[in-house]
């Protein structure tokens, strides 16, 4: 379809106002993690309103109802097959205009330059073609843009065989701030060892009028870390 969110542009929000956020859940998603974000989210209705939405809502042009989108955990190319190009092509739109990004693993990759069925939101790029390094409580540090944001210095973090990025060099695109990075790795099933350190964990950037943040590994299922998905969404809207 040749739907355009064009005429949906989002007008910025205050940091007092409800933000409405939609999480993907169709082809692609996996796991526990759907479900921890719907709650910890649920759990702050005086910031934040979630609902699931599926492809073919997103497709219909469901994100206009919305300040901000996740895509969670599970296979960002299987994500990426489930919304189709139209779909794709409407979460770019929605990101242009003014509305947030956060993915999370899968929804990560999904955002990467990189991949043919890529999103191309975020100028990052995955490191090796190998992605199962493993599962396993990784540490963080964080960065200094990142610590007045997240009050963090070091966390143990669930990883669960998240993009290990670097630059993409995309002159389409404008380069992304590092707001955490692994301190330690995982590199089973001959994955190669010694480029998961220091890479970025947490990372976001701009794609038009929004803002986007790329997350390996899954602080929403992280014992202390569950802060971290609702401060992130309310800095993509707000900047505060």
């Amino acid at each position: 379809c040749g739907f355009s969110l064009a005429l949906f542009a989002l007008a910025p929000l205050t940091a007092e106002e409800v933000i409405d956020v939609a999480i993907y859940r169709g082809p692609g998603v996996g796991g526990s993690g759907p479900d921890a974000l719907l709650k910890t989210l649920s759990a702050r209705p005086a910031e934040f309103t979630a609902r699931f939405v599926t492809p073919e809502e997103i497709r219909a042009g469901v994100l206009r109802e919305f300040d901000a989108v996740i895509f969670p955990g599970g296979s960002g190319s299987r994500q990426a097959e489930g919304l189709g190009g139209d779909g794709r092509e409407v979460v770019r739109e929605f990101v242009r205009n003014g509305g947030g990004y956060l993915g999370i693993c899968a929804g990560c990759y999904l955002a990467c330059e990189n991949y043919s069925w890529s999103l191309k939101i975020l100028d990052a790029k995955t490191k090796s073609q190998k992605w199962k390094r493993g599962t396993k409580v990784l540490e963080l540090g964080f960065t200094e843009e990142a610590k007045p944001l997240l009050d963090l210095e070091t966390a143990g973090v669930k990883y669960a065989n998240g993009p290990v990025m670097e630059p993409a060099g995309s002159p389409d695109l404008p380069d992304f701030t590092t707001l955490a990075v692994f301190k330690t790795e995982t590199a089973e099933n001959g994955t190669p060892a010694g480029i998961q350190v220091n890479s970025p964990a947490i990372l976001s950037g701009t794609y038009g009028e929004g803002r986007v943040v790329g997350i390996s590994p899954h602080p929403e299922q992280s014992e202390g870390l569950e802060h971290i998905v609702p401060r992130l969404l309310r800095w993509s809207i707000t900047g505060e």
